[in-house]
């Protein structure tokens, strides 16, 4: 299969009736923030603890950041945290989206949609002043299989670029400007291990702003980015070993205030 038809977006994907119960959902949500390591995953050398720039919700299954994310071959044990199921319109929603990759491009054995990275992007108070944290820098998603995406409010420069050796530029291969209620989805080896991916900016002028549940951000663009994780690879939060649960135990603290289902795991991380 050639990569032009692994890749692609759907504008209108989701229209005004479903995207009015979308944000209204999303915006009930209270994401948090996470630091990118921890006492049992201190910073390499030359490296230092830091803050991601958005705050993030995790469904089906939650990646925290100083768990190093999901990296197979090697990096998939006590990764993947079982979180909350999506809610049934979302499921609804997930299942056409599913429909769609499969027509157009290959997926593994038991591909399915089961993990959601639900990113706020916006602008940030630090020290009296709003900073614009709304980007995302060149990375690649290690989750086998396509990688699919919902964006809610601003306009978002999303970027395929190769990396050039340090110093010069990155190459763009491809960019466009995913908006609201637009799906993306891609796959195959070429866009997903050949080059890297980024949102380069987000624009301000649509008159977007999303009231969340969080002090001293404002929001203008929501994204989902649903992915897959083989099922053996997901863990409740009971059976972590005890190093790690003592490294997450205070995200599920914060989590368990607004989540009925964090309320009922925290007990088991002590």
């Amino acid at each position: 299969m050639k990569k032009n038809q692994e890749l692609f977006v759907i504008p209108g994907f989701v229209g005004p009736p479903l995207e009015a119960v979308m944000v209204k959902w999303l915006t009930s949500l209270v994401p948090i923030w996470e630091e990118r390591y921890s006492n049992h995953n201190p910073p390499p050398d030359g490296e230092w603890q830091r803050r991601l720039k958005r705050p993030v919700y995790w469904l089906g299954n939650w990646q925290f950041a100083c768990l190093d994310y999901y990296h197979p071959p090697k990096g998939v044990l006590n990764r993947c945290v079982r979180a909350e199921p999506y809610p049934e319109f979302l499921s609804s929603l997930v299942g056409k989206m599913e429909a769609k990759i499969r027509a157009s491009m290959g997926t593994p054995p038991g591909w399915h949609l089961n993990t959601c990275l639900i990113n706020y992007y916006g602008k940030v108070e630090e020290d009296g002043r709003w900073v614009d944290v709304a980007s995302v820098g060149e990375h690649r998603d290690y989750e086998p299989g396509p990688v699919a995406s919902l964006s809610f409010g601003e306009s978002a420069l999303f970027q395929f670029v190769k990396s050039r050796s340090k110093g010069s530029r990155d190459a763009v291969v491809r960019e466009h400007w995913l908006k609201n209620g637009e799906f993306q989805a891609f796959g195959g080896t070429f866009w997903k291990s050949e080059v890297f991916h980024r949102v380069q900016r987000v624009k301000r002028n649509g008159g977007f702003q999303f009231p969340v549940v969080l002090h001293g951000v404002r929001i203008r663009r929501i994204n989902l980015t649903f992915r897959f994780v083989p099922d053996e690879h997901i863990v409740d939060a009971n059976r972590l070993p005890r190093e790690v649960r003592e490294d997450i135990v205070g995200y599920v603290r914060q989590l368990a205030q607004s989540s009925s289902h964090w309320r009922q795991q925290l007990p088991t991380l002590a």
